[in-house]
């Protein structure tokens, strides 16, 4: 909400970039943490308590006894040693720091400006803090689906969990851009084919936590065919339109191969659209959103083809980031009126 205190907005500014910056990075490491399959090493919620990690040998001890009990430890890592399974306690305790920071980091100025500016902050930016909290429970609701009867956790639940992270970034994000004094560039459209665009990212997002909650990247490493066709030859097409489509690994990697076609064909008809307008103020936007779905893809088949090596898969993630907010900052500009208080 852009006011005409310009010391407030230039204060808010600040928050919402440092939030924007803090919430990239808990997407980094929360990816990391999947990656390292580093989810399940903490098994009990911990809201206060855990905010010390272990300091004590028998502290460790004690937190790799209950790592024991769950199916991932029992069916899975049963050679692991106490020093392995410290160094997937770290990836998970650091990323619940990390939300816990986050939580404060919206918390706190919040009330602060409050109270200060007037409570038209908290009606603002409570959405914030209530995601964030809500993230939190979601969090542990996903990490619960791995403690019980499965050496992973939900799918569902991840996606859900990456699915909501992305949403607070993209709503920090856009109240960071309503802050600014970026300039407004209209354009004689509804923009449908954007917002589109747009859904069809965060539809691949889900999809994606798909592909990494099934380890579906791990079979069919070729491309462009899965295999020797385009088409799974472990599975028949009217499997496509069952319930079950999204518990189907060779599916689900199908799905998201397709469905980045499907946003790259969108695309170029967006830059089309654009170029035949002649705003030049939103071609750069517009090829910036080009670039980062050209590494996306790069960056998708390396993952693909090297078996999900770990630099690819996480620098795949990162780029989904740039290309969400790219995407956001051109829907912004070309169509957004601002408020002013």
């Amino acid at each position: 909400m852009y006011s005409l205190n310009y010391s407030l907005n230039s204060q808010l500014r600040k928050w919402m970039i440092t939030l924007l910056i803090m919430m990239i990075l808990i997407i980094l490491v929360g990816g990391l943490t999947r990656l390292t399959d580093s989810g399940l090493s903490i098994t009990t919620w911990e809201l206060f308590v855990g905010t010390l990690p272990p300091l004590t040998n028998a502290k460790w001890i004690e937190y790799f006894e209950l790592y024991k009990k769950i199916p991932e430890f029992n069916e899975q890592n049963f050679n692991m040693t106490l020093n392995e399974f410290k160094f997937i306690f770290w990836w998970e305790w650091a990323h619940r720091q990390l939300g816990r920071l986050i939580g404060l980091t919206v918390l706190l100025p919040m009330i602060y400006f409050s109270l200060k500016n007037g409570f038209w902050i908290l009606k603002e930016y409570s959405i914030i803090f209530l995601l964030v909290c809500f993230q939190g429970f979601i969090g542990w609701y996903m990490v619960s689906s791995g403690l019980v009867g499965r050496v992973d956790v939900s799918h569902y639940r991840l996606s859900l969990h990456l699915f909501t992270a992305f949403v607070i970034l993209s709503i920090v994000f856009w109240k960071y851009l309503k802050l600014t004094d970026v300039k407004i560039n209209h354009i004689n459209s509804k923009l449908t084919s954007i917002k589109l665009f747009l859904l069809l990212l965060f539809l691949q997002l889900i999809i994606g936590a798909f592909v990494s909650g099934m380890d579906a990247g791990k079979i069919y490493n070729t491309w462009p065919l899965m295999g020797s066709s385009f088409f799974p030859d472990d599975s028949v097409f009217s499997d496509l339109f069952n319930i079950s489509v999204f518990d189907d690994q060779s599916l689900v990697q199908f799905i998201h191969r397709n469905l980045a076609y499907l946003i790259v064909t969108l695309y170029f008809y967006i830059l089309y659209f654009v170029l035949k307008k002649g705003n030049t103020n939103l071609r750069t936007p517009v090829f910036i959103i080009g670039i980062t779905l050209l590494f996306q893809i790069l960056l998708g088949i390396l993952t693909i083809l090297t078996g999900v090596k770990m630099l690819y898969a996480s620098l795949h993630q990162i780029n989904s980031i740039l290309i969400i907010l790219s995407t956001l900052y051109f829907l912004y500009i070309s169509k957004h009126k601002e408020t002013i208080y």
